[in-house]
């Protein structure tokens, strides 16, 4: 379970030619075929070829975060098997890079190989009841204890919870500062005494999200990520990287709801109508760049950190699917009102392709919330990318106990 070499080794950052001559090896040494899935997975991440651009000792080596494409194709030539990323999202889009970036080396050992590998799942624990959109407004708390914090509170609208083993959770540690002063970042055992799950049936049909009660659960000291009372810098980085998570995913051509709406136009002629026929062209244009936006993106992120540029490509996915997919159900006239499945399902992935227009359309609905809100991100793009006058706010120097709520 070595990695190959030590964390913070100052060994040459490979080029593209290094990471093609090592995903090789790799792949000489433990053949796709006959390998069994998880010592593959496993041996690619000791070799650094999980995540290129981690640093050594942590699933990388160092490289340009770009040159993650010359190992992906390498392994997708020969048929090697991926670590299933839809199922782990979170944790590959949200938990990895914050633990990176605020976790000890300590915490970037125990928690970053079983992330990658699958074997623990991860969910985020931030919106409330009372905070939703004003997410620095949380009310759940964690006292300190000794070596621990007792956190009590609830948290909603939580993905993935009822499979997670381990939460991102923010609690309000010092309520007598303003409110995004006395936050603290902790990750929790979703497996804990006290932690309750409770499903949340949603228009879908389906309980994808889930409630989550804290009872007295206690967290160690050594789960906190980052410094006491600097848990919204810390929040922020992960908000950063679920936008792009959300908005930013790699596409073909034609990937995502636009393509199967097109593929529908072209095998039912009798649906197609000028106005129909209007819509679709202007929607195909509008997808078609908003994934070369979210490409550029990608590219700017191989510099540095996410910044509030992935706001603006969540905001445009979340309007995108939700005219894509009532244009579908549109297109499709009476059948577009068929619901293929209202069973209670808890899923662990959300599947657009998989199912039909109704679900699609009904799913996209929650596009503009998770995520961060389609309100608070025009407000995101508006202060930080535009660089317009902030939004008065009354409330930024007023100690979180003194708050209405």
């Amino acid at each position: 379970m070595a990695a190959t070499a030590p964390a913070g080794s100052d060994a040459d950052e490979p080029d593209a030619d290094e990471l093609r001559r090592l995903t090789r090896e790799l792949i000489a040494r433990h053949d796709p075929g006959t390998t069994d899935r998880a010592d593959f997975l496993a041996a690619r991440f000791d070799a650094g070829l999980a995540w290129v651009h981690f640093p050594r000792g942590f699933g990388g080596l160092g490289a340009p975060r770009a040159l993650q494409a010359v190992v992906d194709g390498e392994l997708e030539a020969v048929g090697a098997p991926d670590n299933d990323p839809r199922r782990i999202a979170i944790g590959l889009g949200m938990a990895a890079p914050t633990i990176l970036r605020y976790g000890t080396d300590e915490q970037k050992r125990r928690f970053l190989r079983p992330l990658w590998l699958g074997e623990e799942v991860w969910c985020q624990l931030f919106s409330e009841p009372g905070a939703g959109s004003d997410l620095a407004a949380l009310a759940t708390r964690a006292v300190r204890d000794g070596e621990d914090w007792v956190v009590t509170g609830q948290k909603v609208w939580t993905s993935s919870a009822h499979v997670a083993r381990w939460g991102l959770l923010l609690a309000r540690t010092d309520p007598d500062v303003p409110k995004h002063r006395g936050i603290t970042y902790f990750l929790c055992d979703m497996t804990d005494p006290g932690v309750e799950v409770r499903p949340l049936r949603q228009i879908t049909g389906e309980a994808e999200f889930n409630e989550v009660f804290l009872t007295e659960v206690r967290v160690p000291d050594r789960h906190r990520l980052g410094e006491v009372g600097d848990g919204w810098r810390v929040a922020r980085t992960t908000l950063m990287n679920e936008r792009v998570a959300i908005g930013g995913g790699r596409l073909p051509r034609e990937g995502g709801l636009i393509g199967i709406v097109a593929d529908t136009w072209r095998a039912r002629p009798e649906l197609r109508t000028h106005d129909l026929h209007q819509r679709l062209l202007r929607l195909w244009v509008e997808a078609e760049a908003a994934r070369l936006a979210a490409e550029r993106l990608r590219q700017s992120l191989a510099a540095g950190q996410p910044g509030p540029e992935g706001s603006a490509m969540k905001l445009a996915f979340a309007r995108l699917n939700q005219e894509i997919s009532g244009l579908e159900v549109e297109m499709l006239g009476e059948d577009g009102l068929l619901y293929d499945d209202w069973s209670m399902r808890r899923p662990e992935i959300v599947d657009f392709a998989g199912r039909g227009a109704g679900y699609r359309y009904l799913r996209a609905k929650g596009n503009s919330i998770e995520g961060g809100t389609s309100e608070v991100l025009l407000n995101i793009v508006a202060e930080r990318v535009l660089e317009l006058p902030q939004e008065p706010r009354t409330d930024t120097d007023v100690p979180w106990r003194e708050l209405a709520r």
